[in-house]
C-alpha cells in the first residue's frame, strides 16, 4: 500500500493543558476564520469565473448557449484530466512536464497497433500499459534515484515525443471504429455535456476525496510541506511519489486515447505544447508550486475559467497566439499572487535582521 504510515503512540507526557477560550477570543477567532474564508484563493476564482462569464456574454451573443458549453468542455476535457494527477505531484513539491508527450505517445502506440491489425481494445490496453511504464520511469528517476523532477521530466518529454515520431513519422492514422469516435462529436444523450468533461468531473470527485478525506491525501500535504519531517513521521515519501508518477502516466495515456478517438485520427505531434496549459491550470487553481497547498475545487474552478475564457476569445476571433499570451499572464498571476504574502513576510524578516 502506497500510503500506509508507520504506527506511532502518543503518551500523556506529550500532552499539554490549554486554557479555556473566553467569549471574546471565540468571537475574534470566528471573525478571523470568516475573513480568511473570504480571502481564500477559491473565493477569488469564483469571482473571476463570474467576471469571465459576464465578459463572454457581453462580447458574444451566443456565449451562454448550452451548445457553447459543450464545445468548451470538449476542448478542455483532456487537458483537465491531465491536470488532476499533476495536481497531486506538484503538491508533493515535484513536477511532471512530460504529461503532453505521454498523451501523444499513447495515441501513437494505439494508432500504430490498430493500423497493424490489432483489435481496438487491445491497442487501447497496450497504450495504457505504455503510460504506466513511462510514469514508472519518471517515478524511479525522481523518487528512487533522487534526480530533480524538472530535469527528469524535461528529458522524458523529449524521449516520449521522439518515440512517437519514430512510430508514426509523417503518417496520420485514421479509420478508428465509429462507435468510439462519436464521443468527440456528440454530447452525452439528453445533455449538452461532452464525454471528456463528464469523465473529468467524475475523476475530480474521486481525486478530491482521496486528497482531502484519506490518509494518503494527508500524507501528500505533509510531503509537500516538510518531506524530511514526513519521512521521520513514518510516511513512505518515495513510494508515494513513485505511485503518483505511475498514476500520472496512466491518466495521461487515457487522455491520449480520448483525444485520438475525439479527433478520429492521430499523428506523432498530438498534444504538442499542452503541458503549458496543464501546468497553468493547476497553478492558477491555487496549488503552490512549492508543494503542500492546494485544493481540487480550485483546480476545477481554474478549468472552468480557462475553458470559458478560451471559448469567449475564440468566438471573438482572437488569434491562438494571443490566447497563449493570456494563458501566460494567468500563469504568472497564479504564481505571484498566492505566494505574495510569504514573499512580503520574507522581505520584512530580512529587513528586521538587517536593522
Amino acid at each position: 500500500v502506497c500510503n500506509r504510515p508507520k504506527e506511532h503512540t502518543v503518551t500523556s507526557d506529550m500532552a499539554t493543558r490549554t486554557p479555556m477560550p473566553t467569549s471574546h477570543n471565540v468571537v475574534e477567532s470566528r471573525a478571523h476564520s470568516l475573513w480568511r474564508g473570504l480571502l481564500r484563493w477559491e473565493s477569488v476564482l469564483v469571482l473571476v469565473l463570474i467576471g469571465v462569464v459576464i465578459f463572454g456574454s457581453s462580447q458574444t451573443p451566443n456565449f451562454l448557449n448550452p451548445t457553447n458549453f459543450f464545445y468548451a468542455g470538449l476542448n478542455m476535457g483532456e487537458i483537465a484530466i491531465m491536470a488532476l494527477p499533476l495536481t497531486l505531484i506538484i503538491m508533493t513539491g515535484e513536477i511532471d512536464l512530460s504529461v503532453a508527450s505521454m498523451l501523444g505517445l499513447s495515441g501513437a502506440v494505439m494508432g500504430e497497433l490498430f493500423s497493424n491489425g490489432w483489435p481496438i481494445w487491445l491497442a487501447i490496453a497496450a497504450a495504457l500499459v505504455v503510460g504506466a511504464v513511462g510514469g514508472a520511469l519518471n517515478g524511479v528517476l525522481v523518487a528512487r534515484v533522487g534526480l530533480p523532477s524538472i530535469a527528469v521530466t524535461i528529458g522524458t518529454l523529449a524521449l516520449f515525443r521522439g518515440i512517437a515520431l519514430i512510430l508514426l513519422a509523417p503518417r496520420t492514422i485514421t479509420g478508428f471504429p465509429e462507435s468510439l469516435t462519436t464521443i468527440g462529436v456528440v454530447p452525452i444523450p439528453g445533455t449538452e455535456v461532452a464525454y471528456s468533461a463528464a469523465i473529468f468531473l467524475v475523476m475530480a470527485v474521486i481525486t478530491g476525496v482521496i486528497l482531502h478525506a484519506t490518509p494518503l491525501g494527508r500524507s501528500i500535504f505533509a510531503i509537500g510541506l516538510q518531506p524530511e519531517a514526513a519521512q521521520f513521521a513514518g510516511i513512505r515519501v518515495n513510494r508515494i511519489k513513485f505511485c503518483l508518477y505511475v498514476v500520472s502516466g496512466l491518466v495521461c495515456a487515457f487522455a491520449g486515447i480520448l483525444l485520438t478517438l475525439k479527433n478520429a485520427s492521430v499523428s506523432y505531434d498530438a498534444g504538442t505544447g499542452l503541458e503549458l496549459n496543464v501546468v497553468a491550470i493547476v497553478l492558477f487553481g491555487g496549488v503552490s508550486i512549492f508543494g503542500g497547498r492546494g485544493t481540487i475545487i480550485g483546480v476545477v474552478l481554474s478549468v472552468a475559467i480557462v475553458g470559458a475564457l478560451q471559448q469567449a476569445l475564440t468566438q471573438m476571433n482572437v488569434q491562438p497566439e494571443v490566447q497563449n499570451i493570456v494563458l501566460g499572464v494567468l500563469l504568472l498571476i497564479s504564481v505571484v499572487i498566492p505566494n505574495s504574502g510569504e514573499a512580503i513576510a520574507h522581505i520584512r524578516d530580512r529587513a528586521r535582521r538587517r536593522a
